[in-house]
């Protein structure tokens, strides 16, 4: 990868902060529709974007309206991400309830800590942040971003409610002392990896290469897996942070793998509107199959 120069750094970071300064203030409504127009313009700036949503949700046997509605998603993600110093344990209940927090709450009470399974749906930055405020604090695992400046702006405001942040690439150790200490670790797993880290599972009927090492922790520590995420109510406006039913670990990392994969894809079912469907989630073939983009 080219490296970055640091004058490109300077302005993506100068032009986001003031992308998400417009959104801080004001009337959430009069937000959203600002939010919705920075979408719009990432949309046309971007078409790549717009391609691969569309490949995937044929790959998936969606319809392809459905990608219009990510961009509304997307927006309201901007809002809540750009709002989020202003959220604390006074006023978080406006933007968010729990749903199946009775899942934890048994988790908690076995002992051997909690792996929330997460993906990329609804406002996944608001659910580790709010659940710090509403219940307690949590681990989250991050692929640090490219730019540095950005990197850092983000990772401070995610631990702003009291999390802990984790590199990926470095985060075992914390993983297991934080489970070791019945604490919850929150992950994203929704992901193409490449061959040489991989395994194939089903997901939405296609085979996908999916990273065994949260089956394999899981396995390893006892944890409880449950998926959680934070979707989109219209008819509250607010989101529901869900935590659904644990995920029955055999000990068996192709089957585990699968499970939790199956998990998010019911998941994805229930709100495909509030997916992010612009990652190549098909990328990585089985050795001997053709590319699928």
């Amino acid at each position: 990868m080219a490296q970055r120069s640091p004058r490109r750094n300077r302005v993506e970071y100068l032009l986001t902060r003031a992308a998400l300064g417009t959104l801080s203030y004001g009337p959430l409504a009069v937000s959203f529709a600002i939010a919705w127009c920075y979408a719009q313009l990432l949309r046309l700036a971007a078409p790549k974007f717009t391609r691969i949503a569309t490949r995937n949700l044929e790959l998936a046997g969606l319809p392809p309206r459905t990608a219009a509605g990510v961009w509304h998603s997307i927006a309201r993600q901007l809002v809540v991400f750009a709002r989020m110093e202003s959220i604390d344990k006074s006023n978080v209940g406006e933007w968010i309830r729990y749903e199946g927090f009775h899942h934890f709450e048994k988790a908690k009470a076995d002992g051997k800590g909690v792996l929330f399974a997460t993906l990329h749906l609804g406002a996944w930055e608001l659910s580790a942040f709010s659940h710090a405020l509403m219940a307690e604090p949590m681990h989250v695992v991050v692929r640090p971003l490219d730019n540095p400046l950005l990197d850092a702006f983000v990772e401070s405001r995610r631990a702003a409610s009291g999390n802990t942040i984790l590199g990926k690439k470095e985060a075992a150790r914390g993983i297991l002392q934080a489970l070791k200490d019945n604490k919850a670790v929150g992950i994203l797993v929704d992901q193409n990896v490449g061959l040489d880290e991989g395994i194939f599972v089903n997901f939405f009927g296609r085979k996908a290469c999916v990273s065994p090492t949260f089956a394999k922790l899981a396995s390893r520590t006892g944890a409880a897996v449950i998926p959680g995420y934070a979707i989109w109510s219209p008819s509250e406006r607010k989101f529901i942070l869900r935590f659904d039913e644990p995920v029955g670990i055999t000990g068996n990392t192709l089957i585990d793998t699968q499970r939790i994969q199956a998990a998010l894809e019911r998941a994805i079912r229930a709100y495909p509107d509030q997916w992010l469907w612009m990652h190549r989630r098909w990328k990585t073939r089985p050795p001997g199959e053709q590319p699928l983009y």
